[in-house]
């Protein structure tokens, strides 16, 4: 069954850090780009970040750019979103997300995990 689950999700302060995992199973994320999408109360799902399979090619939207570090451990099966200096607009639900192409386009991603929620506060 293939399956990702996401995790590390939670509560912080203003300028707090978390870093989210995203546990695959059923399947190898090895030759998979992972995708990390946020959607807030109300919002459309926004695209935040990708790696693909070597991890030799990385995309930030702009409004994470310096803040956020993705990565990736094919030998465990899990990507990862180090957020650094969250903000309270940063407050969602965080996914991740396997697909084929190198693009923050969530119809592009064919699995997806439920999501873990972040909440910042100021």
């Amino acid at each position: 069954q293939v399956q990702l689950v996401e995790s590390g999700g939670g509560s912080v302060q203003l300028g707090g850090s978390l870093t989210l995992s995203c546990t695959a199973s059923g399947f190898s994320l090895a030759n998979h780009v992972i995708g990390w999408f946020r959607q807030a109360p109300g919002q459309e799902r926004e695209g935040i970040s990708f790696i693909n399979g070597r991890g030799d090619d990385i995309y930030y939207t702009d409004s994470v750019k310096g803040r956020f570090t993705v990565s990736r451990d094919n030998a465990k099966n899990m990507g990862y979103l180090q957020m650094n200096n969250l903000q309270p607009d940063k407050t969602a639900d965080y996914y991740c997300a396997t697909g084929a192409v190198g693009a923050v386009i969530p119809e592009l991603y064919a699995y997806w995990g439920v999501g873990t929620q972040v909440t910042v506060s100021s």
